[in-house]
């Protein structure tokens, strides 16, 4: 005879029934939003799966999420298979829920100039002792999704890795990218070795329509643009 105690893990679930497979195969708005609270509670009881408990949550709240926000950790645990536990993190998780939609949406830098590059990026490194070599990924509008840095120490073709750079720009939905490194010796002349970094960007984003759209070298109190210089 089966153990029901275990008939009722995710394990022994039918394919469709797996939420948290369906998350990772299907992406987050795949899933409904029993399946969702589902993930939450692990498991349901001896004669439903957690989705299927779920539903029963859901359905006493109207189907509403904003009702079933309402609910108290007492309410909550009147439903066979939601202890304690499950209660409070089904009330945890709304709770960030409605903090979310509360929060106000950060707005994204937009880039309109080299200069507005050198004010984004000379806090973070115009002032150190080493050099670090960062990605500016923007998207369509010429705004700032991501920066992130690349490499910390000497610059050389051999710490970029391209293939990070335009996995992490498709990821982001980039379609142009600004590179940015300090010179801590002050000097704003590119060396050899930052135009060869450039065009290998450049000629590797190509292909992807990932376009390399400047090069800041920067300093204290000012920066070097391989865009204003034509060098690109």
């Amino acid at each position: 005879m089966e153990d029901k105690k275990t008939s009722f893990s995710i394990k022994n679930w039918s394919e469709e029934d797996r939420p948290r497979e369906k998350l990772l195969q299907k992406g987050k708005s795949s899933l409904s939003n029993a399946e969702l609270i589902a993930i939450l509670i692990g498991s349901g009881n001896r004669k439903e799966s957690a989705v299927a408990l779920s539903k029963r949550i859901l359905a006493s709240a109207a189907l509403n999420l904003n009702e079933l926000g309402k609910l108290s950790i007492n309410e909550l645990m009147k439903f066979k298979g939601i202890g304690e536990a499950k209660a409070v993190t089904i009330v945890a998780a709304l709770e960030l829920g409605r903090r979310r939609r509360g929060a106000e949406a950060l707005e994204k830098k937009k880039i309109a100039s080299s200069n507005s590059v050198f004010e984004l990026m000379q806090p973070i490194i115009g002032e150190l002792p080493h050099e670090e070599f960062w990605i500016v990924y923007l998207n369509n509008s010429n705004k700032v999704l991501q920066k992130a840095q690349l490499s910390k120490g000497g610059i050389t073709g051999t710490l970029v890795d391209v293939r990070l750079v335009l996995k992490t720009a498709l990821q982001l939905g980039a379609v142009g990218l600004i590179l940015a490194h300090n010179h801590p010796s002050g000097t704003l002349k590119p060396s050899q070795a930052d135009q060869q970094i450039t065009q290998k960007l450049k000629k590797a984003g190509e292909s992807l329509d990932i376009k390399v759209l400047d090069h800041l070298i920067i300093t204290e109190k000012a920066y070097f643009s391989f865009a204003d210089e034509s060098l690109l």
